[in-house]
C-alpha cells in the first residue's frame, strides 16, 4: 500500500487589526517559500476580534491586489460569505481574480456567519445586508454554487429561477483561466452545509480544535457523498489550525493529528503582529519539523 500523500500547507492572514503593508510583506515572503503552497484572507466587513472600531479590509479587493504581487501561491478567501454578494457578482469578481493571478484562485465560499462570533452580528445592519435564517442561507449557498459554476462554464446566456436567486440572460465573459473552472472550496461543519459540500465542492474546510469532532464531520461527509454516488476521495479535506508562535510544538502536534485524519490541505492561521521572517519560520518550525514537506495530490 502506497503511503498517504503529504499535506499541502498554506497560511491565512486575517485582514483585520493589521496594516495592508504588513499582509503584503508576509504574502511576498511566502511566495518565495516552496513549502507554503497557498494563502488565504477572511471575509468580514468589521472586526470580529480586538478593537471593535479597528481596521478591516474587504477580502476580495485585497485578494486581487495580493494576486497581482505574487507569482506562485494559490490564493483565496476562507471563506467568502454567501450572504454578502449575489452569486453572479461573486462569479465575476472571482473570474477577475483568477485572471489577475494567472489561474491561481481557489474559490472559498460558505453560508456566512451564523453569526459566530457574536461580534459578526453587527456587520449586517451596518452594511444594510439582510440576514436570512440558517435553513434559507444553506439553500441559497447551494443555488449560488450552481449559478457560479454555470457562469464559469456555459457558452450561451441562460436564465436561472431558483428559490433564492433569479437571473435572466446570465452570461460570464471573460471566463476564468482555469478549466473547467477554479476549484470550489466550501467551508462549514453543519450537517446541512456538508450536504452542499458533497454535491458541489472540490475541497472542504473546517476549523480545527476538537479533532474528534473534525473526524466525525469528515465521516459524515463521506456518508453524504455515498448517498449521491460520489467518491468521497474526490473532495480534498482542508483544515484551519491557528498558530501560536510561542508553542510551535503544540501546532506541530495538531498538524500531525490532522494529517493522520486524512486532511491533505492544512491552513495555518497567522496572528498579527507578524514576526519578521514569519513565512520562513512556518516552513522551518512547523512544516519541516512536522515532517510535512512535499505535495499532496492535485485538485
Amino acid at each position: 500500500m502506497s503511503p498517504a500523500p503529504r499535506p499541502r500547507f498554506g497560511i491565512m492572514t486575517a485582514p483585520s487589526q493589521v496594516d495592508y503593508h504588513d499582509i503584503l510583506r508576509v504574502w511576498r515572503e511566502a511566495d518565495t517559500v516552496p513549502e507554503i503552497e497557498h494563502a488565504w484572507l477572511f471575509d468580514h466587513l468589521m472586526p470580529i476580534f480586538g478593537d471593535p472600531e479597528g481596521p478591516t479590509y474587504e477580502g476580495w479587493t485585497l485578494l486581487s491586489a495580493l494576486a497581482a504581487q505574487t507569482r506562485r501561491l494559490r490564493l483565496g478567501v476562507m471563506v467568502t460569505s454567501n450572504r454578502f454578494r449575489p452569486p453572479a457578482l461573486l462569479a465575476k469578481i472571482a473570474t477577475t481574480v483568477d485572471i489577475v493571478s494567472g489561474g491561481r484562485l481557489d474559490l472559498g465560499i460558505g453560508v456566512g456567519s451564523r453569526p459566530n462570533p457574536p461580534q459578526a452580528w453587527r456587520e449586517y445592519p451596518a452594511h444594510g445586508l439582510p440576514f436570512r435564517p440558517p435553513a434559507q442561507a444553506v439553500e441559497s449557498l447551494a443555488e449560488a454554487c450552481t449559478v457560479i459554476r454555470r457562469l464559469w462554464t456555459e457558452k450561451e446566456p441562460f436564465d436561472f429561477h431558483g428559490t433564492h436567486h433569479h437571473l435572466t440572460g446570465a452570461f460570464g465573459s471573460p471566463k476564468p483561466v482555469q478549466r473547467p473552472h477554479p476549484p470550489i472550496l466550501i467551508g462549514g461543519r453543519s450537517s446541512a452545509t456538508l450536504r452542499v459540500v458533497a454535491e458541489h465542492a472540490d475541497l472542504w474546510n473546517i476549523p480545527g480544535g476538537d479533532i474528534d469532532d473534525v473526524v466525525r464531520r469528515s465521516a459524515l461527509l463521506d456518508r453524504y457523498c455515498a448517498d449521491i454516488g460520489r467518491d468521497p476521495a474526490s473532495i480534498v479535506r482542508s483544515i484551519h489550525l491557528p498558530v501560536d508562535y510561542d508553542r510551535p510544538g503544540a501546532v506541530r502536534e495538531a498538524i500531525g493529528e490532522a494529517a493522520d485524519a486524512g486532511f491533505g490541505h492544512i491552513v495555518l492561521g497567522l496572528g498579527a503582529p507578524y514576526p519578521a521572517g514569519v513565512a520562513r519560520w512556518v516552513a522551518d518550525e512547523l512544516i519541516g519539523a512536522s515532517g510535512g514537506k512535499g505535495r499532496a495530490h492535485g485538485y
